[in-house]
């Protein structure tokens, strides 16, 4: 597939074909009023996992939710006071907000990169309003370009940039704002500044007042995922584990691992084992046991992600 035969104009036909894509469980990249995103099922891991593959991604960092509406987005977030302010203000526009998730939302684990909070969008495009509605989907979508790249902002950027790693890309011309999303952290009520974009300081200010800011309390992240011990299960864990130990519960991986509880991926697929992850951890985190061991992970592909994330919940606690 050349550069440019997966590029298709956002016609009637060609938006019903990018939401029965995304209701499969496929990548689309569409435009919205910032950047290109790459597209997929935010309630389906398998899914969410394909977007970390297709970015080459290292890490399992947090992926904006989009949504077409506020009716949406209250199925899936807990909207705090200071929330319900900067949506009546910005959305739809390039602002993200992290709110608590719903334990009803139906959201990958993976798409949270395991954390109790969701980044939550409602974009200003019409070209990804009707995708949100044709697929009935809410959709994670990180830029859609690998990871370390220059964002796009035109429909040829993913391309050059992804390929035919993408099943679809709608062409909707040049980002308007042609920068990321504004991030925030609006959970508690001070709204913590995460990630300039879209909008700015002073306007956010001007709604919510004096922002806390991640040189104020040192202490927390700059973003969901920073922190070096995060995501961490009661349970100790031990990494690249090659036997069992007395007070051990295994979480397995590939096909030779047959004394596991459970086994992230039998076949020893990493983009079944991402989708896995955040789920069989927390299955696994029960009273009764001293540690959960963890079999090696090769270290490529999505393998880097997951060890990752691992080393991350294995490192020492405070």
């Amino acid at each position: 597939m050349s550069d440019a035969e997966n590029i298709f104009p956002p016609t009637t036909d060609n938006l019903a074909r990018a939401g029965e894509h995304i209701c499969a469980g496929r990548l689309v990249a569409f435009p919205t009023e910032t950047v290109y995103g790459l597209g997929a099922d935010a309630t389906d891991e398998e899914a969410v996992a394909s977007i970390f593959a297709a970015k080459e991604r290292p890490s399992f960092n947090p992926l904006i939710v989009h949504v077409p509406d506020m009716e949406t987005a209250r199925k899936l977030v807990e909207f705090t006071p200071a929330a319900e302010k900067l949506a009546d203000a910005f959305w739809p526009g390039a602002l993200t907000l992290v709110l608590p998730r719903k334990n009803d939302s139906g959201l990958s684990l993976l798409v949270s990169a395991g954390l109790d909070t969701v980044a939550i969008r409602l974009p200003n495009h019409p070209i990804a309003t009707a995708l949100l509605k044709q697929s009935g989907r809410p959709i994670a979508a990180p830029s859609a370009n690998k990871s370390g790249q220059i964002s796009p902002t035109q429909a040829n950027h993913v391309a050059q940039s992804l390929g035919a790693k993408v099943d679809m890309i709608l062409d909707g011309g040049p980002c308007e704002v042609g920068l990321e999303s504004t991030v925030v952290d609006a959970c508690g009520a001070q709204v913590g500044f995460l990630r300039p974009g879209g909008i700015s300081i002073e306007e956010l200010e001007g709604v919510v007042g004096k922002l806390i800011f991640p040189d104020d309390a040192p202490d927390a992240p700059k973003s969901p995922g920073m922190l070096t011990s995060h995501y961490a299960p009661n349970l100790a864990m031990r990494l690249n584990a090659k036997d069992i130990r007395q007070g051990d519960i295994l979480l397995g991986f590939g096909p030779e691992c047959t004394k596991a509880t459970l086994n992230l991926s039998p076949s020893g697929n990493l983009n079944e084992a991402a989708a896995n992850l955040f789920a069989m951890m927390r299955e696994l985190d029960v009273k009764g046991y001293k540690c959960m061991a963890v079999s090696p992970i090769p270290n490529k592909g999505l393998g880097l992600a997951i060890n990752d994330r691992l080393i991350r919940a294995a490192a020492p606690r405070s």
